[in-house]
């Protein structure tokens, strides 16, 4: 899970293995559930994606954005590590398949006197108001991979942007939840969905009078600085295809010295 995992912080990590557990793998957590960072090395580096102890439990979760064609090897060799590091703990595997294409990823090797297995769950065929009922924002952020049904798509963007304003204690981590909801948006082509979602959240913000003001603020700058990033990359493109600065202050609406700025800067 490369593309999301650095923006993503420890305790959200934690949240989302609580989360894939409880939703979507039945797995109920015993107390305070322990990551285990753990660099496996053979031939090549390898970081498991989610890996924690849960009781008697070894619990490894790879979150797969494509369909690898030697996932199954992967996994067996994950396995062997994990059986000579935590031979006392049962170990459960499982692969949460977020990518757009149908999943095609084998999840067992038989063969010789080999019998392994393991678990494949794509996002795709869980329903999102598995996760929209949820109080806890990292479960929210994850409905945006999920089966939206016959439910209009921005209506449950929307949504989803709403619930997390009610559900997070704060700016930093709705501001957490909200760049995870956009990087994973971009596997379900709902990043322009996102987008507008995001420029109607700030009038419903503006229509609770009582809303912590420091994140009505952060969002509404977090935006607006988003918005003219865009705007800014816009111009860029439109200036090395040759069009005028006439032309660029109208497609951007960026002033005639900010798109003078830019175009020196190419």
């Amino acid at each position: 899970m490369a593309q999301s995992k650095d923006i993503i912080t420890k305790d959200i990590l934690k949240q989302i293995a609580r989360d894939l557990s409880k939703y979507i793998l039945n797995i109920p957590i015993k107390d305070e559930i322990e990551l285990i960072e753990k660099e496996f090395t053979r031939v090549e580096k390898r970081d498991a994606d989610l890996l924690f102890k849960n009781g008697n439990a070894i619990i490894h979760i790879e979150i797969q954005n494509n369909n690898h064609p030697k996932m199954d090897k992967r996994m067996l060799r994950y396995y062997s590590d994990l059986l000579f590091e935590y031979y006392d703990y049962s170990i459960q595997q499982f692969i949460i398949y977020i990518g757009k294409d149908k999943c095609s990823m084998k999840n067992e090797i038989k063969r010789d006197k080999i019998s392994y297995n393991y678990d494949i769950i794509d996002m795709k065929n869980i329903a999102c108001e598995d996760f929209l009922q949820s109080k806890d924002p990292s479960a929210i952020s994850l409905s945006i991979l999920c089966d939206f049904k016959d439910r209009d798509k921005q209506e449950v963007v929307n949504t989803i942007l709403r619930k997390l304003i009610s559900t997070c204690k704060d700016e930093t981590e709705f501001r957490s939840h909200l760049k995870m909801v956009e990087v994973l948006s971009t596997n379900r082509d709902l990043e322009d969905k996102v987008r507008k979602g995001e420029e109607m959240l700030t009038v419903d913000i503006e229509r609770i009078p009582s809303y912590n003001i420091g994140l009505e603020r952060g969002i509404k700058k977090g935006i607006e600085e988003g918005q003219i990033e865009a705007k800014i990359n816009i111009a860029k493109n439109a200036l090395r295809h040759g069009f005028d600065v006439k032309t660029v202050i109208s497609l951007t609406g960026l002033s005639k010295e900010k798109v003078l700025e830019i175009a020196k800067s190419i």
